[in-house]
């Protein structure tokens, strides 16, 4: 098996290292985060640096992909960039845990995120680093824009459109033929039967626009996490939307 790292020691980054290890394809050989001391240890892996040391890293353990497990989407693209830049050619790798399921001629991207419950249809397009939560459903002939996500048991009629760097958060179900801009969030438990454009925070059953939202806002968290991301932690949070 491939030795590979998971980019992020938080609570996502726990559910990300179960799917790796049940999906039992690579050989997990620890985390690389900013914010979390070397040494410490998470689920029994230890924190083995920063990205900086990502060079360092790969050359000791002859590390072959690695995976970025933050559930902010914008913060996620940060992440990607910066390793980028240091590993030109890395290898972001997809997790599928052993319990989600792709239909028939799902297209994949790299860096993406199945877990435990999600279902992917036939003809459907995953593009790169998104994440489809538990009992998250991508019903046929779907797109997802790169760095979009599904929450908890949200659910995608056939033929939705999601834009880069959208969240649909956990409960919301999307009916048939809907596209949503980029940059946008739909609250949780919502019901959406109608088109949204980019950069907006709509909710409710049905869904309306609540306001404009700016790209890389953050959303996952509450009033006293954002201020934490503000102060630059790329530190993520499995939670509800704050709005």
């Amino acid at each position: 098996m491939q030795n590979v790292i998971i980019f992020g020691a938080s609570g996502h980054g726990s559910v990300v290292l179960d799917c790796l290890e049940k999906e039992g394809r690579y050989n997990v050989i620890g985390f690389v985060d900013s914010f979390k001391e070397k040494g410490t240890r998470i689920n029994g892996y230890q924190v083995l640096g920063t990205e900086i040391d990502l060079p360092y890293l790969i050359n000791r353990f002859n590390i072959k992909g690695g995976i970025v497990a933050i559930g902010d989407n914008w913060t996620r693209k940060l992440i990607v960039d910066k390793i980028s830049k240091i590993v030109p050619d890395f290898n972001f790798i997809n997790t599928i845990h052993p319990k989600a399921i792709l239909g028939k001629d799902v297209l994949l991207g790299c860096g993406n995120v199945f877990m435990p419950g999600a279902i992917v249809n036939a003809n459907s397009i995953v593009h790169d680093f998104c994440i489809l939560n538990s009992n998250s459903i991508l019903e046929h002939d779907c797109v997802m824009s790169s760095y979009s996500s599904l929450a908890p048991s949200s659910c995608c009629g056939g033929n939705v459109i999601l834009g880069s760097f959208t969240s649909i958060c956990i409960g919301t179900s999307i009916v048939n033929g809907i596209e949503i801009g980029e940059h946008s969030v739909i609250g949780a438990g919502s019901l959406v039967v109608d088109h949204f454009g980019d950069n907006i925070v709509a909710y409710g059953s049905p869904a309306r626009i609540v306001r404009k939202r700016s790209a890389g806002e953050p959303y996952l968290s509450t009033p006293k996490k954002q201020q934490f991301y503000k102060l630059g932690s790329f530190d993520d949070v499995q939670s509800n939307l704050s709005i």
